[in-house]
């Protein structure tokens, strides 16, 4: 048997090649965006938020003269960089120990603003202070450029982000390698401290980044999550006034429809037009019944059961505040106005809205005094619901609830076009305050 073995010749394309190759292009663009496009950008340090805990406790002045403290450290380094490369080479004389002091400060204060452009001048810095010390004792670095290179290496990283500072710190080794293997005859080497502590320097920057862009995500997450709680309260609050709605709007059209359909046995030889207009009528309602049905049937969850009692008005609520004086809560009401009946959707949500206000007293405020205020005024209802602080000698904690009371009051006030305030009084208590406007009826609606 003879084995035959073919060769296959790999198509050139890029979406051929393979992955170590893939890697190693990306590795190289991404070497190249950050340390070579742009890389003497005009991007200045930016001032320090003052928001801390303890920088948002100073006055104005000295407030601002801190948003300032990242420059001032920046050119402290830059002082101290230039003193060290400086005494280095004072004994080559003045003005070659001057211009190794530059030459180590130069790059140190570039930081402020062109990072990158800054750890490239420190590259070249650290071969031109050797020539100028003309000195092999300390290679490749010597003192001030030392603290030169190691204080850009920390600042650019702080200003960027973790992968530049892999890079800045593998073109490091990349050249205390080719240092040491060309030209290394130096008595002493200062490569082997130079990456151990750029090394350490950086990670700890790396972790600072890490850190910072977690708690970012972690609150842009808990943004979302309360962005998205809220609207599923105002739909789930929609979606209750909905149901609540049904039985009011069933009830009226199924009177329309009972009465359109026994209007022409009431007039004797009634006319063809009238009985197909009573007709109509009768239809009509029918088809508006089902279609709210239908609706209704949508946005009603699986296990809701209709109530059998029919939806509560202001004439129950005597009953409910006996109910919360049961609970514990003392509630006094008080009546203003000429008492009359109102539209039902207004009854229910105005009964709803003083239920769901007692119920935020019996949880945030225990043991408090309540009062119900229910003003019958010509345009509509005024609603007023405050409660008195929380008594110093309760024995009850306060149980915050889920936060969804106010939401569902606001929308039902929203859905009669009226008015609603809700908040802290000057003792300490909570008061909320409403007006559901009521169209007065016609004469021939009367």
């Amino acid at each position: 048997m003879t084995e035959t073995t073919q060769t296959r010749t790999a198509p050139s394309g890029d979406g051929e090649r393979s992955p170590e190759f893939r890697l190693a292009m990306d590795a190289l663009s991404g070497l190249r965006q950050d340390l070579f496009h742009d890389a003497f950008a005009y991007r200045p340090l930016p001032l320090m938020a003052t928001d801390g805990p303890l920088t948002r406790r100073l006055s104005d002045r000295p407030r601002s003269y801190a948003a300032r403290l990242p420059q001032a450290a920046v050119v402290g380094l830059t002082v101290i960089a230039f003193f060290g490369g400086s005494v280095a080479a004072g004994t080559m004389g003045g003005p070659v120990a001057l211009l190794s002091g530059l030459v180590c400060a130069a790059p140190v204060l570039a930081t402020l603003v062109r990072p990158v452009g800054a750890f490239w001048m420190s590259m070249a810095a650290t071969p031109l202070v050797s020539v100028l010390d003309g000195s092999l004792g300390e290679w490749p670095w010597q003192p001030g450029v030392f603290i030169c290179h190691l204080t850009v290496l920390v600042v650019v990283a702080i200003r960027t982000r973790p992968r530049t500072a892999a890079w800045m710190w593998a073109l490091t080794a990349a050249y205390a390698f080719l240092v040491e293997t060309v030209i290394g005859d130096g008595a002493y080497s200062t490569s082997a401290p130079m990456l151990f502590l750029s090394a350490l320097a950086l990670l700890m920057v790396a972790v600072r980044h890490v850190r910072r862009e977690a708690r970012q995500e972690v609150t842009a997450q808990q943004t979302v999550t309360a962005h998205e709680r809220s609207r599923r309260t105002l739909l789930e609050e929609r979606t209750t006034i909905a149901r609540e709605l049904h039985d009011v709007v069933a009830h009226h059209m199924s009177v329309v429809a009972i009465q359109a359909e026994a209007a022409p046995y009431r007039v004797e030889n009634p006319p063809a037009e009238l009985e197909r207009a009573f007709a109509t009528i009768r239809e009509n309602a029918v088809a508006a019944l089902t279609e709210l049905r239908r609706v209704l049937g949508v946005v009603r969850a699986e296990d809701y059961e209709a109530p059998d009692a029919p939806q509560p008005t202001l004439a129950d609520l005597d009953a409910l505040l006996a109910n919360v004086r049961d609970a514990g809560l003392s509630v006094e009401k008080a009546v203003t106005g000429a008492v009359r009946e109102l539209p039902p959707g207004v009854e229910l949500s105005a009964y709803r809205i003083v239920q769901e206000a007692l119920s935020n007293t019996l949880r945030h405020a225990p043991g408090a005094r309540a009062r119900v205020e229910v003003s019958y005024v010509l345009g509509g209802l005024g609603l007023r619901i405050v409660n008195d602080p929380i008594p110093e000698l309760t024995l009850v904690k306060p149980s915050p609830g889920a936060g969804h009371g106010i939401t569902g009051m606001r929308e039902r006030v929203s859905m009669l076009n009226g008015e609603m305030t809700a908040g802290p009084t000057d003792d300490g208590g909570y008061e909320v305050a409403v007006f559901l406007p009521v169209t007065a009826p016609t004469e021939g609606e009367a």
